[in-house]
């Protein structure tokens, strides 16, 4: 298990079941599980999703979006999915909760 906290100061729990769970749904993600976790600590910004969950994105060097969804409980919280993305301009149509200064 790996642990991180989020911005609002929770433990954010990645499962190895949950991560190998990402990796074979998003291949291009393997060898990104740091980038994974430092997403959730330092966001770029947070990004409300369709549900309860929240959307941590970190610019990446290929203008590309890492995406980590994940969700916070009263105590605590669980990294649902991760993904690469470049629909930047779909994500921003959403709304922003929190944006790094």
């Amino acid at each position: 298990m790996h642990l991180t906290k989020s911005i609002t100061d929770k433990i954010i729990r990645l499962t190895d079941e949950r991560w190998l769970h990402i990796v074979e749904g998003h291949p291009e993600i393997a060898g990104h599980l740091h980038d994974v976790l430092l997403a959730v600590a330092a966001p770029d910004m947070i990004i409300s999703g369709s549900a309860d969950e929240l959307l941590a994105s970190v610019y990446n060097r290929n203008d590309k979006l890492l995406i980590v969804v994940y969700k916070e409980m009263a105590t605590d919280g669980f990294i649902i999915t991760a993904f690469f993305t470049k629909r930047i301009e779909q994500l921003l149509k959403r709304k922003i909760l929190w944006q790094k200064q």
